[in-house]
């Protein structure tokens, strides 16, 4: 998986004031978790989009006074209203330590049931996994060029070396589903052969 790398700031005192303080000044509030202490920082908040506002998933470096944290992202806090950064959870990672995270689905092939007139519907956007961080994808392929109409493919029909799926093995994934057209061309088709054996 991709890391990107972060610098922050030690924050010395915390509380909503230096919250409130720390955010005028253009940058978020920031905590690591995970390891032997908590770490309170700030970070630039145009530093962040990179990691925020993406499809993708990283892994990240943060350096901070000096020191180097590996870390995954955990949580975000949102304003209600302008949808700003207002404060980030990080999670300290470490080689030998499996860790959660969500990891982008991708399909890739053209389906069977697509070319005979379905639709392919995408259920899982995003599947909870867990894995060493050495071993997270940075995506996962899911190939649906084999699906028929009315066929789909489970979690559990996905394979996944050194990774744990953290979703029920029988939540679909993906499926083809009949369209009205096909549905419609499938009794046309169904009422002549019925018509020739008359």
């Amino acid at each position: 998986m991709k890391a990107l790398t972060i610098s922050g700031s030690p924050r010395v005192s915390v509380g909503k004031k230096d919250a409130k303080a720390v955010r005028n000044s253009g940058s978020v509030p920031c905590v690591l978790y995970g390891g032997s202490e908590q770490v309170h920082f700030s970070v630039v908040y145009n530093d962040l989009l990179p990691l925020v506002y993406t499809p993708e998933v990283h892994t990240v470096n943060l350096e901070i006074a000096g020191k180097q944290f590996g870390a995954i992202l955990q949580s975000i806090m949102f304003h209600p209203v302008t949808d700003k950064i207002l404060h980030i959870d990080f999670f300290e990672t470490r080689a030998d330590r499996p860790v959660t995270m969500d990891i982008p689905v991708k399909l890739h092939g053209s389906a069977a049931g697509v070319k005979a007139g379905g639709k392919l519907v995408q259920n899982v956007r995003k599947m909870k996994v867990r894995a060493l961080p050495s071993a997270l994808p940075d995506f996962i392929s899911v190939d649906v060029e084999k699906l028929e109409i009315g066929q789909g493919i489970k979690v559990a029909e996905v394979n996944l070396d050194g990774v744990v799926t953290l979703m029920a093995p029988n939540v679909v994934v993906a499926a083809v589903r009949m369209t009205r057209a096909a549905a419609a061309a499938a009794t046309d088709a169904a009422a002549a052969a019925g018509a020739k054996k008359k």
